[in-house]
């Protein structure tokens, strides 16, 4: 029987992706959400390492307190982002990063090259990879 190599996350990642700053902007964080089509972004500093991620989610739960999304564009969209995310390498296997998003309720996750961010994973890229690399095997 031969054995396959698993596949990692290097593999799978979305590599062009928009990112944020610690000084941008709510305003500027939902428009790249709309233009790249993408429901959550990692805030990176300024050696690219992520310090943030910032959701769809995290934006709806403060319009939802406030009532009022208009009045939040000019600050900063790092206020409303989870600090310190969860992160993986580049190396790790994917089905060991979907097992850790489920268990930990992440829908996206920063995946790094020695610390620095080289893309993200959604949950549904690891499901599809997975999908795939077992139709290939069969």
């Amino acid at each position: 029987m031969i054995q396959t190599k698993a596949m990692i996350l290097r593999e799978v990642l979305h590599a062009h992706i928009p990112t944020l700053t610690s000084e941008s902007t709510v305003r500027d964080a939902v428009d790249k959400m709309d233009v790249y089509q993408f429901p959550a972004l990692v805030v990176v500093d300024i050696d690219l390492k992520p310090i943030a991620v910032l959701t769809e989610g995290d934006l709806s739960r403060e319009v939802a307190r406030r009532d009022n999304f208009v009045s939040m564009a000019s600050e900063p969209a790092y206020v409303y982002a989870t600090k310190d995310p969860t992160t993986a390498d580049v190396n790790q296997e994917i089905s060991d990063a979907l097992h850790r998003m489920l268990s930990s309720g992440l829908t996206i996750l920063p995946v790094t090259d020695e610390g620095v961010l080289a893309g993200v994973v959604l949950r549904v890229d690891l499901m599809q990879a997975l999908m795939m690399d077992a139709a290939a095997g069969a």
